[in-house]
This record gives C-alpha cells, sequence and structure tokens, in this order.
C-alpha cells in the first residue's frame, strides 16, 4: 500500500513539474504581439526604447514589433491601414484623420514627448542671442504642415518675427535633406532636431543658439495613438502597454543621461555614445520627456493654439473626442 502511495505521489510531482515547466513555456509563447509604426528614429524617443531594452514591455506580457515609419502621413497610413496596431506620432495626425470624417477616429492614449524637439542652429556662433536678431536672414525652416514647423514660426511670431515677411524663408527642402543644405553654405540659421543639430555643432559647422522647446510650452508634440476600435477590441493590451510606457518614462526621470545613454545605444549604432549622452542630457534638462503618459486639456489646447496660429487648423477639436486619459491616469496611480 505504502509503495503504491509513494509511487501515485512521484506521479503527481512528475504531473505538476510538467504542468509548470508547460505554463512557463506557454506564458513565453502567449506574448501579446503589438505592431508599433514610429514616425521616425531618434534620440528625442528615449523612454520607448528604454521600455523595449529593459523588458519593460515583456513584463506586461507585450511583444513588440518596432517599425520606422519615416514620415508622418506614412505612419498614419501604417495605421488606418493596420499594418500598425500603434502610432508614435505628433498629436496633429489624429486631428487631421479626424478632420476627414473618419467613422473610426485615431485615438491619443499615452504622450511620450511634451515639448517641441528642435533646436535652433546658428552658422556664427552668437553671443547673448536674441530673436530679433533673426530679422532679414535666411532662415531653413521645416516642412510645412508638420509640428516643428508649426512650433517654429509659434515661436517667431512670439518674438515679433513675421516668418513669411522678416525672413527670406526656405521650406521646399526635404526633411532628410535640411541639414547638409545648411551645411553646405545654405542659409544663415536652421531649426533642427538632435543629434543632428549636436553633430553640426561638433563639426563646427554651426552653433546651437537657442531651443525651440523651451521656447514653446508643453504641448504633445509626440504621443501613442491607435484607431478606437482597436482600443475597445484590446482594452488590456493597451492599458498593460502604457504600463510598460510609464515605467520606463519614471526610469528615464531617474537615471543618468549616461545610464539612458547605454540603454538606447543599440538604436544608434552609427552615433556616439558621448554624444548621445549630450543629446538626452539635454533633452532631460528642458523637460522634453514626459514624466508619466497623461496628455492633459492644457496641453492639447496648447497644440490646437499653434496649429491655429500657422492656419494648419481644419477645425477645433474637443480635448475628450480624441484623447482618452483614463488608461494613463489609471496607471500613473
Amino acid at each position: 500500500m505504502q509503495k503504491w502511495i509513494k509511487s501515485g505521489l512521484s506521479l503527481f510531482l512528475i504531473l505538476m513539474l510538467t504542468i509548470g515547466l508547460t505554463a512557463c513555456g506557454g506564458k513565453k509563447d502567449s506574448l501579446q504581439k503589438v505592431k508599433v509604426a514610429e514616425v521616425t528614429r531618434s534620440i528625442f524617443y528615449a523612454p520607448e526604447y528604454v521600455a523595449i531594452e529593459k523588458g519593460f514591455f515583456k513584463e506586461e506580457g507585450l511583444d513588440i514589433e518596432l517599425t520606422t515609419t519615416w514620415g508622418g502621413d506614412k505612419t498614419m497610413t501604417a495605421l488606418l491601414s493596420n499594418g500598425a496596431d500603434v502610432a508614435l506620432v505628433g498629436s496633429e495626425t489624429s486631428i487631421y484623420v479626424h478632420a476627414q470624417g473618419s467613422d473610426d477616429p485615431v485615438i491619443n492614449f499615452a504622450q511620450l514627448t511634451q515639448t517641441d524637439g528642435t533646436f535652433l542652429v546658428s552658422r556664427e556662433n552668437v553671443e547673448n542671442f536674441k530673436w530679433e536678431q533673426l530679422r532679414d536672414s535666411t532662415f531653413l525652416g521645416q516642412r510645412k504642415g508638420g509640428m516643428p514647423q508649426m512650433v517654429g514660426e509659434f515661436v517667431l511670431k512670439n518674438h515679433g518675427i513675421d516668418p513669411e515677411k522678416d525672413l527670406n524663408l526656405i521650406q521646399n527642402i526635404d526633411f532628410a535633406n535640411i541639414a547638409g543644405a545648411f551645411a553646405s553654405g545654405t542659409g544663415d540659421y536652421v531649426q533642427l532636431f538632435e543629434p543632428t543639430a549636436s553633430i553640426l555643432e561638433q563639426e563646427g559647422k554651426g552653433h546651437i543658439i537657442a531651443s525651440f522647446g523651451t521656447e514653446s510650452g508643453h504641448v504633445p508634440y509626440t504621443t501613442f495613438m491607435a484607431k478606437d476600435s482597436y482600443m475597445k477590441d484590446n482594452k488590456g493590451t493597451v492599458e498593460n502597454f502604457t504600463k510598460a510606457l510609464y515605467k520606463a518614462q519614471q526610469w528615464v526621470e531617474k537615471n543618468s543621461a549616461r545610464d539612458i545613454a547605454k540603454v538606447i545605444e543599440p538604436y544608434f549604432e552609427d552615433t556616439d555614445l558621448e554624444l548621445i549622452e549630450t543629446v538626452v542630457e539635454r533633452y532631460k534638462s528642458q523637460g522634453s520627456f514626459a514624466t508619466d503618459p497623461i496628455l492633459d486639456e492644457e496641453e492639447w489646447n496648447n497644440l490646437q493654439d499653434i496649429m491655429d496660429e500657422a492656419g494648419e487648423l481644419p477645425q477645433q477639436v474637443d480635448h475628450k473626442t480624441l484623447v482618452n486619459t483614463s488608461i494613463a491616469e489609471r496607471v500613473a496611480k
């Protein structure tokens, strides 16, 4: 009898161990894949890469398939055609889609950056720079209708400069070629993202003299968004995604630029670690990285003011129409 009991217990333990191993393997295999399309590859998006590299998404049961789509229009096309589940792009794109009468609106659910990410670069080193010094200069601006251009013009107008009348404004150069055009001698000033601005400075071809981010205030510059239908069908996935992002945002807030640079270095293989650290520190110091995923109403209204000033706001859209803060607020608590 005792032999039978021992045999039965052994069989039970083996069975339980087998189930346990299967469950562990099942958990790994059951990661929910989320296809994310980012508008560009940028150190500006450091918390996104931290969330992937530190395993925060996996902790929440998610397998992130990240694709860089290189442009707001391409990013939204990927999202609307189901080529992506989630898009990381400027919030203004959700307003443009809404204005076209979409029956499946794109909803902003988690904010990544909360300032503009561009800097004013001068050909000459300008001591004690004042914005009025731009008058009558040749200025290389960003693509018309995009957030960098709209924020740039908003800042200039706040300093009493009419971009159309007070500058020789050049906006017909493709985004990827703006820095090259400036380096080759076109323009007195240029509006650039990092790390391009710092690279030009290192090469002695330009000098960073001002930040459009500090001048324009808080704005939902880049946010994670998804179609309303996806959010309704995948509530748990969207919440877990936001949890992972919040962990990354808190990690970035609490750690040094050097530590952050080391984590995200694999995403910028052609950029020196020291330069990545410099750029991260610049963004951290001006509060560009959102410390939580909540896109509040004040930021949303600031965005629309900037768009309206640039003549690019198709219609006023109420915050609650295209922004879902309930998930981010729940996660942040």
